[in-house]
């Protein structure tokens, strides 16, 4: 794995750190649970820093090919925020622009919930089998 020098790397609860200055990652696994998912050490401390996110999460963000991720986790916080915006339309609003300009809020409502809810279904899946 090629870690991206200076990539800032979030390791949770605002707490942020460069990614070419994490030496090692060790799954917490006693009294692990909110706020405690992975010891972080750092080149810079002595002692580990307690991650609220799991290491393969905090690899990922450190790796070079995470550019792309970076990239659709901004879509995703986009599409977020559209839905937001969208549900933020009071219901005459919601009819007037579907009879005078065709655009159906109710329909992209749904169809954006339904993707930002498989997608984060998939995110979820994709970490379950870490620790088995």
């Amino acid at each position: 794995m090629e870690i991206k020098p200076d990539r800032m790397v979030s390791l949770g609860y605002g707490k942020y750190w460069r990614s070419d200055a994490i030496v090692g990652l060790t799954p917490i696994e006693e009294n692990r649970g909110p706020g405690r998912r992975t010891e972080v050490y750092t080149a810079t401390v002595d002692e580990p820093i307690v991650a609220s996110r799991s290491e393969q999460a905090i690899l990922h963000d450190m790796a070079v090919a995470s550019d792309e991720r970076f990239r659709i986790q901004e879509a995703r916080e986009i599409l977020s925020d559209m839905l937001d915006a969208l549900n933020d339309i009071p219901d005459v609003l919601s009819r007037v622009l579907s009879s005078e300009a065709r655009f159906d809020v109710a329909g992209w409502r749904r169809r954006l919930h339904v993707f930002l809810k498989t997608d984060m279904a998939e995110a979820a899946a994709d970490q379950s089998d870490l620790f088995d």
